[in-house]
């Protein structure tokens, strides 16, 4: 009887440090199984809502949300085509892409209970202690509520 793969999730946004993060996770954890992929890897961007993303109210939210909306479909779209690229470099055919929509701490935590993740992997930004305090940190949200184990993978500061 054949196992199912267990499913890795990645949070992927448009910053370097995600990038990196997708980058190592398939040269130490895909690369050396060759193409005995040992999980099926699922990347998750999480879209923002446009009006998180105005933070605005009065008449002119009506007229810049359209606009704002085709700026994060174009910003998920080419996301999604640096991932495919990648893969496709990286010889990693066994992904699959899942925009989803709102906070990346909490569209991260769902995407590992909507695809029953045993491993969630996301990037540092390597904030300070007081950027994280006001921004918040999707890494620590995710290490304290997903329903699986959390690697965090930090970029070498050069």
């Amino acid at each position: 009887m054949a196992t199912e793969k267990q499913v890795m999730v990645i949070a992927m946004d448009d910053s370097p440090h995600s990038m990196y993060a997708l980058e190592w996770t398939l040269d130490h954890l895909f690369a050396p199984f060759g193409s005995v992929q040992p999980f099926h890897l699922v990347v998750v961007h999480a879209r923002p809502v446009p009006i998180s993303v105005l933070q605005l109210a009065g008449p002119a939210t009506a007229e810049i949300i359209p606009m704002m909306e085709i700026d994060l479909k174009k910003a998920a779209l080419r996301i999604t085509e640096k991932v495919k690229d990648l893969c496709n470099k990286k010889s990693v055919k066994e992904v699959s892409m899942d925009v989803m929509e709102g906070d990346p701490r909490n569209v991260l935590c769902e995407a590992v209970e909507k695809h029953n993740a045993s491993v969630l992997v996301v990037g540092s930004h390597g904030y300070g202690p007081m950027k994280r305090a006001v921004l918040g940190s999707v890494s620590d949200y995710c290490a304290h509520h997903a329903h699986c184990s959390v690697m965090i993978v930090k970029k070498p500061k050069t």
